[in-house]
Parts: structure tokens; sequence; C-alpha cells
């Protein structure tokens, strides 16, 4: 069941070797994702999932042991990660059920995942296992919501750090221009978020969202899927849009 859960963004630049001279202008996302993080162990978990956005389109969901690796050296730093402490043997069990393929603990993780790692790493996350799930950012509403009853239904402690932006269209600079809709749809999120709100997380439309380039919109369903029954309370703990890109951090306990 699930028992707590953190909403983070993730653009490489929360890591401050990436953002390099505008590190700081990220400084209270990085603090609000701490805080979220805090919520997540005080909820004391016997697992802790990440789920993020893959990179690339891969028709379902792959999932990450704990150990698994990442790296942000393809954007120029020399900084690796890895999800969480080795399990025996280097290997841990994937987040179970046909929720996603377990991948060995050496495999690569997206940068959705690899950013996860470094801010559990920031907090020296030792609550509990860690497992990761890869989520293909088109992937139909309805699968993200089974993918989330399956992690809800593997333990009976169960928090999940769910990682992924919202538009990146929010200004003229921004990765997707200028769309008239991107703040009207970050603010129906960030409140979503806020409120907990199940049903308008799972009405978020798969279309629109790519067209915004809301990476964060399977992750979220399968967030709403996992809090089924749960009824867990939110709080929206940061909201901007630096480089004209949604970024939202929650946490719901």
């Amino acid at each position: 069941m699930l028992v707590s859960a953190a909403v983070c963004p993730s653009p490489p630049l929360l890591v401050p070797a990436v953002a390099a001279g505008a590190a700081p202008e990220l400084d209270a996302a990085r603090a609000a994702c701490a805080d979220a993080l805090g919520v997540l162990a005080a909820a004391r978990p016997d697992r802790l999932v990440v789920v993020g956005p893959a990179e690339r389109g891969t028709g379902g969901t792959e999932a990450h042991a704990q150990g698994a690796v990442g790296s942000f050296r393809g954007f120029g730093v020399a900084v690796d990660v890895a999800l969480g402490a080795a399990g025996p043997g280097g290997v841990a069990e994937g987040p179970g059920g046909a929720a996603g393929r377990p991948r060995p603990a050496g495999s690569v993780l997206p940068v959705s995942l690899a950013v996860a790692a470094w801010l559990l790493e920031q907090v020296r996350w030792s609550a509990a296992p860690v497992a990761g799930l890869a989520v293909d950012p088109l992937l139909a509403t309805d699968r993200c919501l089974l993918a989330g009853q399956e992690i809800a239904a593997g333990a009976d402690r169960v928090a999940l750090l769910v990682m992924g932006d919202a538009s990146a269209c929010r200004t003229l600079k921004a990765p997707g221009y200028l769309d008239e809709r991107a703040a009207g749809f970050d603010a129906s999120v960030a409140a979503a978020l806020a409120a907990a709100d199940l049903a308008a997380l799972t009405a978020l439309g798969v279309e629109p969202a790519a067209e915004l380039k809301a990476a964060g919109r399977a992750p979220w369903q399968v967030l709403a899927g996992a809090a089924g029954g749960a009824g867990l309370t939110g709080a929206l703990l940061y909201e901007d849009a630096p480089y004209g890109v949604g970024y939202l951090v929650a946490a719901w306990s």
C-alpha cells in the first residue's frame, strides 16, 4: 500500500555540477526536493520506488534494480550515481508484478532516474530499499494506472519518488517555445498535486501533455494508480518555471 509520495522535477540542472554558474538559480527547488524526501523517510516505508520518464519511447515500462548506475558525463561533468546501495550480490528486485521488466543492477539509468539517484544521495537515503521504473512518456493512461496499482501492491508500506517536469513551453526561450496553454496546464497539475486529486491527474490527456512537452504526465498517472484508496493528503512545496519549464515539488502523506 502506498503510504507516502514525493513529486520532483527531473532536469539535470538540479545537479550543481551540470548547472555550473547557474546552480544557485535552482537552490530553492533542491531544498524543496530535500524536504519532500524527508516526508518519504518519515513514513517509514518498506521500499521506495522511483518512477520517471524514459528518454525514448519503449512502448511500456522498464524496471531498474537497486544499484543501477547513472551518469551526467553526457552533460560534460564527471558525476556518476547509483540508485541506492547495491543489494546482496549487487542485484535487487525490480518494482514487482508486470509493471516492468527487471534489468541488471549495472543497467544505465535514464536521466530522470539518475537525477532521482543524485537527490537520494544528497539526503543519504537509507530508510528503505530502492527500485526504479522508467515509463514511456506516451504510455496510455490505463497502463500507467495499472503500473501504479502493481507497485502499491508490492509491499505493505510503499513510498514513491515521482520524477518529471511540467510543460516546457512557458516562454519564447523555452525548449518547446511559447504555448499559451502551458501556464494553465501547469496550474492545473499544481492544484492536483497540492490536493492529492487522483481524478484530476488521471484526466490529463496524453496528447496535450506531449504537445506541451510535459514529461511528468505518465509518472504522475502512475502515482494516481498507486494512491487509489490510500487516502493521502498533498502539499505543494515548490512551483516555478525557470528557463520556461514548469518545475513542481509536492509531498503526499
